[in-house]
């Protein structure tokens, strides 16, 4: 899990180990959502049955916590908050790609045609250390309409603009579909981390 390999970059702020091969890239393949973890298992187990351990270092799902009120109690759960999407470290080759592409529950790369775009490690830290803001909020007065166009305030996605898809007033949370690597992904942000956007 991402919590495994979090080390301290020279601002404090967390930052990625150093990939274990300097060849290694950071690539996102795109994964049917709720399958993120069993694609993930099927990478790995792919890895030991080709001895694919020199072409590809860590596979990483980005997980959020999220706590709740269950029963009056809170429960604390890692959520996949970018789903449908799982970051794999390799030395892409063509027989690399058809071997990932051709794993169980995986649609793709993310990039144009055939030619996936690798990213940053710059990028990649910012996905998998997210601010995890699980602290007690107090309830907001803000009403959000599906389909009303917002800006996301706080978070990796600061700044992005998107549409409320669903507002959940009993947790204080929208679903905002933002344009995140070319393709629409669902993001679910508390009431306070979004702002709207006059006409």
């Amino acid at each position: 899990m991402a919590d495994e390999q979090q080390i301290v970059g020279m601002d404090g702020a967390p930052a990625l180990e150093p990939p274990s091969n300097e060849r290694f890239k950071w690539y996102v393949i795109h994964a049917y959502s709720g399958f993120e973890r069993k694609v993930r298992e099927a990478i790995e187990s792919r890895i030991q049955g080709y001895g694919l351990q020199n072409k590809i270092g860590r596979v990483v799902i980005p997980l959020e916590s999220v706590t709740e009120l269950v029963n009056g109690k809170k429960k604390t759960t890692e959520k996949v908050f970018l789903p449908g999407y799982v970051l794999v470290e390799m030395d892409l080759d063509n027989d690399l790609w058809h071997i990932i592409k051709n794993t169980p529950r995986v649609t793709g790369f993310l990039g144009t045609g055939d030619k996936p775009v690798s990213m940053s490690e710059e990028e990649v830290s910012s996905l998998l250390f997210r601010s995890e803001s699980t602290k007690e909020k107090p309830q907001l007065k803000i009403k959000f309409e599906k389909n009303e166009s917002v800006r996301i305030t706080e978070g990796p996605f600061a700044n992005f603009n998107g549409l409320v898809d669903e507002v959940n007033e009993d947790r204080q949370t929208v679903k905002v579909m933002v344009t995140i690597f070319g393709r629409s992904t669902p993001v679910e942000l508390e009431f306070g981390k979004v702002e709207k956007v006059e006409a």
